[in-house]
């Protein structure tokens, strides 16, 4: 998988925390740059450890189901894409301004746990691991600190468009990878 690849998914899987860091921005009265960098540690923390534990998860059964190891790719990105353009059009969250610990925990965990499903599909494809994992939460940081502050200054104008545009990623690279298996693109 080509770093321009693994640029395009770490964007589409920080779409989610980046939808939270702009609910976290709305709520503040006043902008506090420690808040989003506490944001930014919490969610591309998060974001660069599940998708390796993912990866070890499809490692231990990779070989076991390698004849359809591009379907399981396809349905699991294409299902979670799914899931982030449904939550887009629901308006579902809401703003909450707590940066306390336990709130974090629970948000960088829930934002995370599609980077899991992902880092499975990452057994079964040609993946540096290493380099995937780290670009998932350079990108997911920088976005999360950008999400707070375009919040703070925006408001809930972008979130669900943000959301959208990870969803819509997700599900043209499941769609990607299925086509190059069976022989549509090269």
């Amino acid at each position: 998988m080509s770093i321009w690849e693994l640029t395009v998914i770490s964007v589409g899987l920080a779409m989610d925390a980046f939808a939270v860091s702009v609910c976290k921005g709305l709520a503040m009265k006043q902008m506090n740059w420690r808040h989003a960098a506490l944001a930014g540690v919490y969610f591309g923390g998060f974001q660069m450890l599940m998708p390796l534990f993912g990866y070890l998860l499809g490692t231990g059964f990779r070989d076991r189901i390698a004849s359809v190891d591009h379907w399981i790719a396809f349905v699991l990105l294409a299902a979670i894409g799914a899931n982030m353009v449904r939550e887009a059009f629901s308006g579902e969250e809401e703003a909450d301004g707590s940066f306390d610990v336990k709130t974090m925990l629970l948000l960088a965990v829930a934002t995370s746990i599609d980077a899991l499903a992902v880092g499975v599909t990452f057994a079964f494809l040609k993946v540096n691991i290493l380099l995937a994992v780290c670009l998932i939460g350079a990108v997911t940081f920088v976005l999360s600190v950008t999400g707070v502050r375009v919040g703070n200054v925006f408001g809930k104008k972008y979130r669900s468009r943000a959301e959208l545009a990870g969803g819509v990623i997700l599900i043209l690279m499941g769609l990607k990878i299925l086509l190059e298996h069976l022989g549509v693109l090269g």
